[in-house]
């Protein structure tokens, strides 16, 4: 009981630090401070706690990816390969509905904070001649660029569950499309009943148009299909595109600064030190054994920490890093388990009104955000049913 009030007192100063926008590193370090001073942790062992977060193997795999990611990123974004691949949507559909649904989605391709902002414009335009309310326009453009949060190896959060489950990302991968793709009809469902009809676009597919979805789908290919590491992956691919687009030394050198970003690998120690410290300190093991000593059911477990530190932050990562190790010691690591953890942590983030994305969409729709709400939670209970029946079957 002692550890249960220690891990929540704990579980509540992150939340408590996030609330106030206190940047998640640095939430991160004071939470793992924290476990410290609660569990009287001696010097020696907090250093060696420390020692562990920073030289493990997959820290080191983490910020190799995610400053890869950024410099994937950035080439994409100098080269205009989105707007390319928009065009190319277009060219190739005429129904509204495909291409309402491409902007969100591919520009949800690219992570990047706040990114709804930049597809609303194209919802927008898309749907001007439409009997879609606001709301609608802003559940289109909010949901459907959320999908790839569950599958794709560019977003932090997945790749994080990864990491600290030890679960293979090809692997977690495979188990969570089931909830891309409900996310996905779900969105078509309820918010695209009214965009009928076809659109009037301008321009012919070109093999420029074409070629412009190979880089994401050869990372995509490499993590999937032949199971590669996504640092690794991502490395060649950032080298292809360096050859490609005929990079300098200096070109090159102002990307690598660009990815290797002091905020981003600040991130990834302090996540992985909470990681650390809440098992040198005993806690997780601990609780893990006053659940099971109780009799506490697994599934709720698995649905309301990370449901509600989602829900509480808005962000991915948040949940994930505060919840897993925890979720771990009592569920194990199984895949169903923590894509079940993971789909709800998720649920938490997308129902959250912290979240930027839904702040944004709300925002550049002038939408009623209880409106939108009676849409994006009948949706979400949707995928949680599915949730629900798929971790039955694979446990």
């Amino acid at each position: 009981m002692v550890d249960l009030l220690k891990i929540s007192l704990t579980l509540i100063s992150i939340l408590l630090l996030l609330r106030i926008k206190l940047n998640i590193s640095y939430v991160m370090l004071i939470a793992s401070s924290v476990l410290f001073l609660l569990y009287w942790m001696p010097f020696p062992l907090i250093l060696k706690t420390c020692k562990d977060a920073a030289l493990n193997s997959a820290t080191i795999k983490l910020i190799l990816a995610l400053s890869f990611i950024r410099i994937f990123e950035m080439i994409l974004r100098e080269h205009a390969v989105l707007t390319q691949m928009m065009n190319a949507v277009k060219a190739m559909f005429r129904n509204r509905k495909i291409i309402v649904a491409s902007m969100p989605l591919l520009i949800g391709l690219l992570p990047s904070i706040g990114g709804a902002y930049f597809s609303a414009p194209m919802v927008a335009e898309s749907t001007e001649d439409t009997k879609m309310s606001p709301e609608e326009k802003g559940f289109v453009n909010y949901w459907l660029r959320h999908p790839w949060e569950y599958i794709l190896p560019l977003y932090p959060g997945i790749l994080l569950a990864s990491v600290i489950s030890k679960i293979e990302l090809h692997k977690l991968i495979t188990v969570n499309l089931t909830y891309a793709l409900v996310m996905l009809i779900t969105g078509f469902l309820f918010g695209m009943q009214k965009a009928k009809g076809v659109l009037n676009t301008e321009g012919k597919l070109s093999k420029k148009g074409i070629w412009s979805f190979t880089p994401i789908a050869a990372v995509l290919l490499l993590v999937v299909i032949f199971h590669m590491e996504l640092h690794y992956a991502l490395i060649i691919s950032v080298v292809a595109l360096f050859i490609f687009y005929r990079y300098g030394l200096k070109k090159i050198m102002s990307s690598l600064k660009h990815g290797f970003s002091l905020d981003i690998i600040l991130l990834i120690l302090s996540v992985m030190l909470f990681k650390e410290a809440m098992e040198s300190s005993g806690a997780v093991r601990n609780v893990s054994q006053f659940f099971i000593q109780k009799g506490v059911p697994t599934l709720p477990i698995l649905f309301i920490l990370p449901f509600i530190t989602g829900l509480l932050t808005g962000i991915t990562v948040g949940f994930v890093g505060g919840t897993f190790p925890l979720i771990m010691s009592v569920a194990g690591t199984s895949t169903s388990a923590i894509s079940f953890a993971f789909v709800s942590g998720y649920l938490g983030v997308l129902f959250s009104p912290v979240h930027i994305c839904l702040v944004l969409t709300r925002e550049y729709f002038r939408a009623d955000l209880w409106k939108m709400y009676k849409m994006i939670i009948p949706a979400g209970l949707i995928i949680l049913f599915v949730a629900v029946v798929e971790y039955m079957i694979l446990k």
